[in-house]
């Protein structure tokens, strides 16, 4: 009984620092690995969030061996999620048991509905800067109505930057322009725990080797800025139920 409450502690904490809800039901029915790490994003059902190309959300602490031992129900997330990483023999149930315990499948819920948007950082920041520009503010504004659309699960915003900078700036300034777009959208109404954050840097450019050709990586460059700017983006996903 007190390993199973810290279990539920730890799962409970390491909700709360993604900034996300869970039901009761999910907090006393998953089992976290040992280190009470949740690879992947839940939502207010205790389902977890997809992208738009039915992709589970990652959060920060998947591993595969996170993947293959935090539990829901029999099996582990990463049967549904990962398949390729997790063992088989986890993600299958004992014929036997299978046909000893068979029932009729219970109706199964609505599934989620996700609407993936890709803001041009440009439209809604300056450049290097995390300010959101009128423009963007405009652009956020049509964002949460359309949420209110929908019975809304989670917004998803990850910043995106260029690889003009360090590394570690980059990083940075990806994040605080996420953190822009949920300070916005919860002024405007949406719940926080709805919105969850993450910053990419530089890590996921769109431009390939476009721009390889326009001479030094530099603000001053004013040919490469331009070049650049599709990889400086803010990609928002609304996934909700109608």
């Amino acid at each position: 009984m007190i390993k199973q409450a810290k279990k539920q502690l730890l799962m409970a904490a390491a909700l709360a620092a993604l900034g996300l809800s869970a039901s009761a039901s999910f907090a006393k029915d998953v089992v976290v690995d040992t280190k009470g790490e949740v690879p992947y994003v839940i939502d207010s059902r205790a389902v977890v969030a997809r992208s738009g190309h039915d992709l589970c959300w990652r959060t920060g602490y998947w591993t595969p061996a996170a993947a293959a031992n935090t539990m829901a129900g029999e099996f582990p997330v990463g049967c549904e999620c990962d398949k390729d990483v997790v063992p088989q023999e986890k993600c299958v149930k004992p014929v036997a048991a299978a046909a000893a315990g068979s029932r009729a499948a219970p109706l199964a819920a609505p599934a989620p509905v996700a609407e993936k948007i890709k803001l041009a950082a440009d439209a809604l920041f300056e450049f290097d800067k995390a300010v959101l520009l009128p423009a963007g503010k405009a652009k956020l504004d049509d964002l949460a109505a359309k949420s209110k659309s929908v019975k809304l699960e989670v917004i998803l915003a990850v910043g995106h930057t260029d690889r003009i900078g360090g590394d570690a700036y980059n990083q940075k300034l990806s994040e605080k322009r996420a953190a822009a777009v949920k300070e916005y959208l919860v002024a405007k109404g949406i719940e926080a725990n709805r919105v969850y954050t993450e910053g990419k840097g530089e890590k996921q450019p769109v431009t390939g080797d476009k721009c390889k050709s326009l001479g030094k990586d530099s603000g001053k460059n004013k040919k490469l800025v331009e070049c650049l700017q599709p990889d400086r983006r803010v990609e928002i996903e609304v996934i909700g139920t109608k």
